[in-house]
């Protein structure tokens, strides 16, 4: 992956609104990879029965996938996620989303994600397979990036 590229998809993630209210953060970002992380908030991000809510554990999934999906270089957009929730995480403990890139076609790429929490213990996996339009990842002010 390109540096250019890089930056861009890092500027681009970091002016997602839902991204900065979960206080989700991008950690590693090389070719077909992602790794984000967060912590789990049980004040904003519990469910009925005071468990971690579904949406919040997919959110973290959901942008490891889309920053690492977008590192080939053409736009691509999710088809499909299915997500096997394992277990609730401990409030307070920081969360690592790690998606992968398992398989690539010229108009589909597949990843295995994982979400574990501090001290490694499995919270979720995940597999997700998204659409590469073909179109090149252009962000706006892309060409306004400064070096390093």
């Amino acid at each position: 992956m390109e540096d250019k590229l890089k930056k861009a998809i890092l500027q681009a993630a970091r002016g997602e609104p839902f991204r900065e209210l979960l206080g989700i953060e991008i950690r590693s970002l090389e070719d077909g990879k992602s790794v984000v992380e967060m912590i789990y908030r049980p004040q904003m991000m519990n469910n009925i029965y005071k468990r971690a809510h579904g949406g919040a554990l997919f959110a973290l999934v959901d942008e490891a996938f889309e920053t690492a999906a977008q590192t080939d270089g053409d736009i691509a957009v999710a088809l499909n996620i299915s997500v096997t929730y394992v277990a609730s995480p401990e409030a307070g403990k920081l969360l690592r989303a790690t998606a992968e890139r398992v398989a690539r076609t010229r108009r589909t790429v597949t990843y295995d994600i994982r979400v574990d929490e501090e001290g490694g213990r499995l919270i979720c996996i995940c597999k997700a397979l998204a659409y590469r339009t073909g179109k090149p990842v252009v962000f706006p002010d892309q060409d306004k990036l400064k070096p390093g």
